[in-house]
């Protein structure tokens, strides 16, 4: 497995703070790691949250269930347990 640096996020500041927010998996308190690997860059982050949102949001075809479905499929077939 790679490692990555990432800044934690009780030490973010300036613009990871304010993503902080939208970012924050309520349930569990804590971003995701998927996310947090774009702590060193956040404009990779804005970036990423971007395509996530447009994925799951932007289909008139699909309603949101069935999106989150084929994630967690693909996900699966990846071998990606998050």
């Amino acid at each position: 497995m790679a490692w990555i640096d990432t800044i934690r996020e009780d030490e973010w500041e300036d613009q990871l703070a304010e993503l902080y927010g939208t970012l924050v998996d309520g349930e569990h308190d804590r971003v995701d790691n998927i996310m947090q690997i774009h702590s060193l860059d956040p404009k990779s982050m804005e970036g990423h949250l971007g395509v996530y949102n447009a994925a799951m949001s932007g289909t008139r075809t699909l309603r949101k269930v069935e999106r989150e479905l084929i994630a967690l499929v693909v996900s699966d077939i990846n071998d990606c347990h998050y």
